[in-house]
């Protein structure tokens, strides 16, 4: 129903009450109160009410650079560490508290320096997928973000629209809103300016326009009241902020560093009291057992994951994605099922109407005209559908809207009550199974009307037989309402069809090849449109999908969540879906372990972009839908979602990278530690040495964020698999330590080392082998065969060489504790690297193709994925029975999804 606000001008204006809220006020009495005019604010007006930066406005306020810096050292074990340094200073210890403080104040820098590149590189992807609203300011309509609207200013909203702030609304057009992000509503709900009750609950004040609700349809002006965090969704985001949930990402980083603190913390509380009861210094003994907690402790781990998931979101934009938020970049790689819709997705987007026929099948002029005065009379919103009607049909003239029922999702239909030459007429336009349930009789072909059922079964011939040619199809009827002036929803009934409107938007060229390319990548892809279910089959066929299982929205509805969900698993297409019906598809192909994008543009979009595991949107988009989208491609193109699961998937894989690499190392040290301390009457190192190698190590591993992957990385799906994660800790964290123990027999045995000498022997041979474990973990295909990135390559050398150089330079020595060693040590030392090398070669080759085939006896991978496509090489020839304990064990346990364990 349209709603005007009518006001004369020579009433005098109330006064208004401060003791009522603003939505059971006068639409003057708020004007008054907020100093403003329908005209809205002037420039220099809007000016002196900007306010300050709130620093509680919530997620998405500016980064804090000195908050970050301090973040960086804020971490329990650092801190600990940290007044252990300041004791061993006012000890007299100054040369190792100093070295100490040097090597933490230099990590955290680092840290710092790449965590905010990443965050200034993000801030300024988002300037290029922007959402504006419009407001009145001096005489003008002009465009401003959201955060810009101040109070006084009149904002004009128009359908899918995102309202900016708290509004009192001035004038409405057949506006509806939806505000389930407040209130949990399901449907839209009627907006007018008339005052609201005082006492009216949130959900029924149909006078406001709430922060975090959009337009569906029609139009409206309102005047912003409250904004920041005193709105309605501020109070509850700030609630909703301190208990959010995190994202799987944020759980799977959780997790492990839960993991990796039980073990180290474990080991390490193992170490500090072996060294006191052997005697040792108490304040040496602390300081060596907190260096070693912070050099096992992945320190570096949000630094890395920052960097990449930035290095992605620099590439995607690249290939025309611009990534909105940096965790879903893990999502999109893990991605197996995209749902998407159809129109201007799978099919050009650009509709042409074909024909205008009337219930005997041939052209209908009269059919031709009432859809044209449906579509140029309506006031909701535009859609390519109304026109695609105006392009080939001109609007009678003579004819005038006196009130509308705006279109719903869940209706499916329109209707305008429309005045003119000799008649006054509800005509409805809509889809066909919805237009047809309100009606009563058909129009004869030569005037006067039939009964709906003698007409019906030529009809629903007539419509399949379009719909097999993939031909969406409309119908228009109408009823007449002489002296009406409004109408509502219960007036859409014993309506008089008059016909049919068909419609064109035929396949896009080359889809059946992009679609292979999802095919190849692991991903399926599965349709959810509003379209019949045979113009839903007819594009599927032509996407490559012979004979598709298409499901209706009324299937869907009948039935229950188990059943959906083992059919949803399965099905090409869902057809004839309202948007409740969509999001309820997501969850069950949710809820059967896949991980789900979804892809949309519409108003009606918005609930599914939120629910998938990453919503896709266009730059084109309604701005509720690229607000809700955790991706905007700048192209509506199938394509470009291709190239940006690839970079995902490389972006994913270059995270484990370090992730794998960093806690087998650690965790070999750790061990290797502990069991130095249990024989050796020294310190195997010291802190700041311990310190100085976690640093140096750390260096290379910056650059794996732009490492090259090897391609067949980024042909499955990948998920964060904890049990994994402990697995390949553990294999290769004891394979470190045995070498490590090799090193320590060389040392004491061989070279009869004392504890200085050890101590540069270990530090020069832990820093090499770290370095050159790397180019082999860092991959599952032979070393040789994959080419690391030049970045990486040329850090690792460089880190190297001055790990090699250090005990040689006599200023250093004494510092970190040092002593220049023998030719015969050095080249000892690179046998031992070399040989380590070697090991984890063969053992990496082991462990992977043990987990493969565990993935095949637990049913989660077939025989087919041998581990030679997996990039294991040569290990396709081993014997079976090598890995066959190994096997048992990793298929135990049912598989999980996400992190594990």
């Amino acid at each position: 129903m349209r709603h005007r606000q009518v006001r004369d001008a020579a009433r005098p204006r109330p006064v208004a009450d401060a003791g009522r809220p603003y939505w059971s006020q006068e639409v003057e009495e708020v004007l008054g109160s907020v100093r403003s005019s329908p005209a809205g604010l002037t420039d220099a007006e809007a000016v002196t009410r900007t306010p300050a930066p709130d620093p509680r406005a919530g997620p998405h306020r500016a980064r804090d650079a000195s908050r970050e810096l301090l973040r960086q050292f804020a971490q329990p074990v650092v801190l600990v560490l940290l007044v252990a340094t300041a004791l061993s200073l006012v000890l007299g210890d100054r040369v190792d508290a100093v070295i100490i403080a040097a090597i933490v104040l230099l990590s955290g820098l680092l840290g710092f320096s790449q965590e905010h590149r990443a965050a200034v590189t993000v801030a300024r992807l988002l300037d290029q997928v922007r959402v504006l609203v419009e407001v009145r300011r001096s005489g003008r309509v002009v465009s401003v973000p959201p955060p810009a609207v101040v109070s006084g200013d009149v904002v004009v909203l128009r359908a899918g629209d995102i309202v900016p702030c708290d509004c009192r609304l001035l004038a409405a057009e057949a506006l509806q809103v939806d505000q389930s992000a407040l209130t949990g509503e399901s449907s839209p709900r009627h907006k007018h300016p008339d005052p609201a009750p005082v006492d009216a609950p949130l959900g029924d004040r149909h006078s406001v326009l709430l922060q975090g609700s959009h337009v569906v349809s029609g139009r409206g002006e309102a005047v912003a009241v409250v904004t920041g965090g005193r709105t309605e969704l501020g109070r509850m985001s700030r609630s909703l902020t301190e208990h959010a949930t995190p994202t799987g990402f944020e759980q799977g980083s959780t997790r492990l560093g839960l993991l990796l603190a039980r073990v180290t913390s474990g080991l390490t509380v193992v170490i500090l009291v072996v060294n006191v009861a052997l005697g040792r210094p108490p304040v040496d003994a602390v300081l060596f057992s907190l260096a070693l907690a912070v050099g096992v402790t992945p320190q570096m781990l949000p630094a890395i994951i920052a960097v990449s998931l930035s290095t992605g979101a620099r590439r995607m934009a690249r290939a025309k994605v611009i990534v909105r938020r940096l965790d879903a970049i893990e999502d999109l790689g893990s991605m197996d099922v995209l749902c998407t819709d159809k129109t201007g997705t799978l099919t050009t987007g650009v509709l042409t109407l074909t024909a205008t026929l009337g219930p005997d099948g041939r052209h209908s002029d009269l059919v031709a005209g009432r859809s044209a005065l449906n579509a140029a009379l309506q006031t909701g919103f535009a859609n390519p559908l109304d026109d695609a009607v105006l392009a080939a049909v001109p609007a009678p003239g003579g004819w005038h809207a006196l009130d509308e029922v705006p279109f719903d999702f869940e209706r499916r239909r329109l209707s305008v009550l429309v005045d003119g030459p000799g008649s006054r007429l509800l005509v409805t336009k809509g889809a066909w199974t919805n237009v047809l349930g309100v009606c009563g009789s058909v129009r004869a072909p030569g005037g006067g009307s039939l009964p709906l059922a003698d007409a019906r079964d030529d009809l629903e011939r007539q419509v399949r037989q379009l719909g097999e040619q993939g031909l969406r199809v409309l119908a228009v009827a109408e009823r007449p309402m002489p002296g009406r002036t409004a109408v509502t929803v219960d007036d859409e009934r014993d309506l008089t069809l008059l016909g049919l409107l068909v419609f064109a938007d035929p396949p896009k060229d080359g889809l059946a090849g992009t679609l292979a390319d999802l095919r190849a990548l692991g991903v399926r892809l599965c349709m959810l449109t509003g379209d019949n279910r045979l113009v839903a089959a007819r594009v599927a066929r032509s996407t490559g999908t012979p004979d598709p299982v298409v499901l209706a929205g009324t299937e869907v509805e009948a039935m229950d969540d188990h059943e959906l969900r083992e059919r949803a698993a399965s099905a090409d297409a869902f057809a004839e879906l309202t948007p409740s019906q969509k999001e309820r598809v997501i969850e069950a192909i949710r809820a059967g372990g896949s991980v789900v994008g979804y892809l949309g543009d519409g108003i009606n979009d918005a609930g599914s972009l939120h629910l998938a595991d990453v919503g896709i949107s266009v730059d084109t988009a309604v701005d509720v839908a690229k607000s809700a989208a955790a991706m905007v491609l700048l192209e509506k193109d199938l394509g470009v979602v291709v190239s940006g699961v690839r970079l995902g998937r490389q972006t994913f894989t270059n995270t484990l990278k370090y992730v794998y690499t960093t806690v087998s190392a650690n965790f070999g040290n750790t061990a290797s530690m502990a069991a130095a301390s249990a024989f050796l009457p020294f310190l195997p190192l010291l802190p700041r040495q311990i310190l100085l190698l976690n640093f140096l190590s750390d260096l290379p591993s910056v650059t794996l964020a732009g490492d090259r992957v090897d391609a067949e990385a980024v042909q499955r799906p990948r998920r964060w698999d904890l049990r994994q994660v402990r697995d390949f800790m553990v294999v290769f964290g004891l394979l470190s330590t045995a070498f490590d123990l090799l090193t320590f027999a060389l040392l004491l045995h061989v070279f009869d080392a004392d504890a200085t000498l050890f101590r540069t022997g270990w530090f020069v041979g832990s820093t090499l082998t770290e370095l050159a474990v790397l180019f082999v973990l860092r991959t599952r295909r032979p070393a040789w065969r994959s080419h690391p990135g030049t970045p990486l390559v040329l850090t690792s050398v460089l880190v190297a060489a001055i790990t090699v150089a250090l005990p040689f330079v006599p200023a250093l020595r004494p510092a970190l504790g040092l002593e220049r060693p023998s030719l015969g040590l050095v080249l000892a030392l690179a046998a031992v690297t070399g040989g380590y090398v070697v090991a984890a070669e063969v053992v990496k080759r082991w462990f992977f193709r043990a987990e493969r085939l565990a993935a095949v006896s637990a049913g989660t991978a077939t025989a087919r994925d041998t581990p030679r496509r997996l990039g294991s090489g040569g290990c396709t020839t081993w014997p079976a029975s090598t890995s066959t304990w190994w096997v048992r064990r990793r298929a135990s346990g049912p598989p999980r999804r996400g992190w594990g364990g």
